[in-house]
């Protein structure tokens, strides 16, 4: 692996990043094509690249060894904080920059020592109940996704009789998340519908996304708010249980993060596993057909990771990196999906192997690894294993060469999902409502059990509306 080094040994000289002549990372290739544009630039720049992120130049890291480096950071050399950005102390950084609102964020994924720790420790806490699967919130999440995904799937073959058309990326992967949004922030159900509509407003960035964005922070805030005054068995009174000084502030912009990670993330990941398991060029066919469904997830996540890039980090100083000297405070990139393209990883991996690799970064690693994994990982699980159990027959409605991704500088995901589908016999009897507090037993509770009025076919409802 080779090194960072905070020096600029055998670097030839080169004009600082702002000099060079960057591409744009948001083109063509990068949407349609991903693997010729990091080839692209592999060729030319080496291990890292100089790109144009909507305006603001910037380095993409490519390389394999490169990213895994920076992610561990075992030296310190990187910081998540934006006043680490050098053109944002000096006031260069173009204040309508669309990606400036995500690195003014001050949430978790943007501190760094102390106040990192302390905040993943939170995190840590409090997903635990829904993450030991042996706990009895984790058991009734669980019950809830996979009674919102047989409703989904009944309600979307309703007008198709036993065969038909579909959209499984608006119809079914990525609504399924959302639903249990609510469950994680203990709401009890009262307005969620608002509330998974105005998540569903912003994930698409449409006209009405920014009243939405501001509705969903308020509605947030207001959770969190109780929360602190009436604790219950939920994300957010976990958080404050495991770390008691948590400000109203912090919880609320962490709990707007996760809405943001369980909704989008979630969704893509299980729209993106869905298209390799029926594509079938990446090991993940043979891995769902040999009843390894995590491992089909696990080839998923390597072939077309959820996040294609993670957010920025700055080097405290000066570093070597590839072929270029990275000044202290260039924003830096890092590219899971194209270290996934890096020969390193990839002469590892075969798609006629048993076993993937496990060393993929879908999941970021290090310090800012991600801490909701197993419960993203239990919420595909379940939406894959349903789909696959209900239909006898899925293919795609379209060359796989021509679906159509949306792309961002962060993610990367279908804008929709076209199958031709032959349903499996007679559905599911709806199973009983899982209780809003674990500790209820089912019929202390009105059950939300696949009725004219449940949760999943209001949500639809105002769907069609918007």
């Amino acid at each position: 692996m080779e090194p960072q080094t905070p020096q600029a040994e055998s670097v030839p000289a080169h004009p600082p990043l702002e000099a060079l002549a960057v591409q744009p990372l948001l083109n063509r290739d990068y949407e349609s094509r991903p693997a010729v544009f990091y080839e692209r630039l592999r060729e030319e720049y080496g291990p890292v690249a100089p790109v144009d992120v909507l305006g603001v130049p910037a380095w993409l890291v490519i390389g394999y060894a490169q990213t895994l480096d920076i992610l561990r950071d075992t030296r310190g050399i990187w910081s998540r904080r934006v006043e680490s950005w050098r053109h944002y102390r000096d006031g260069t950084v173009p204040a309508d920059w669309p990606m400036l609102p995500v690195v003014e964020s001050d949430n978790s994924a943007f501190r760094d020592g102390a106040d990192s720790t302390r905040l993943r420790s939170a995190w840590a806490e409090g997903l635990r109940p829904f993450q030991d699967r042996t706990r009895p919130e984790a058991k009734a999440l669980e019950q809830a996704v996979r009674r919102h995904a047989d409703e989904l799937i009944t309600v979307l073959s309703e007008n198709g009789g036993p065969s038909g058309w579909a959209d499984l990326s608006a119809q079914y992967a990525r609504p399924l998340p959302l639903m249990v949004i609510g469950r994680l922030l203990g709401t009890d159900g009262d307005g969620d519908d608002e509330l998974i509509i105005d998540l569903w407003r912003v994930m698409d960035a449409g006209p009405d996304a920014q009243e939405a964005s501001a509705r969903l922070l308020d509605r947030v805030a207001d959770v969190c708010a109780a929360r602190t005054a009436a604790p219950g068995a939920d994300l957010p009174s976990f958080m404050l249980a495991a770390v008691p000084d948590l400000t109203a502030e912090e919880l609320t912009r962490e709990m707007a993060m996760m809405t943001g990670l369980v909704g989008d993330v979630t969704g893509t990941l299980i729209c993106n596993t869905i298209t390799e398991v029926l594509i079938g060029e990446t090991g993940a066919r043979d891995s769902m057909s040999a009843g390894m469904l995590q491992e089909a997830i696990n080839r998923a996540s390597a072939a077309n990771p959820p996040m294609a890039n993670l957010s920025f980090r700055w080097p405290k100083t000066d570093v070597r990196l590839g072929r270029f000297q990275i000044a202290a405070g260039d924003p830096v990139m890092v590219s899971p999906a194209a270290a996934h393209l890096d020969p390193a990883f990839t002469a590892s991996t075969t798609p006629d192997s048993i076993y993937s690799s496990r060393a993929h970064l879908a999941w970021s690693a290090g310090p800012h690894a991600c801490l909701g994994r197993d419960l993203a990982t239990t919420i595909t699980t379940i939406a894959v294993e349903r789909l696959f159990d209900r239909f006898s027959s899925l293919r795609l409605a379209l060359p796989a060469d021509q679906l159509p991704w949306r792309s961002s500088p962060l993610m990367r995901g279908l804008r929709s999902l076209p199958v031709i589908y032959e349903m499996a016999g007679t559905p599911p009897e709806p199973a009983p409502a899982a209780p809003a507090d674990p500790e209820e037993a089912p019929e202390d509770k009105a059950a939300d059990g696949g009725g004219a009025n449940s949760l999943v076919r209001r949500v639809l409802r105002l769907m069609r509306r918007s």
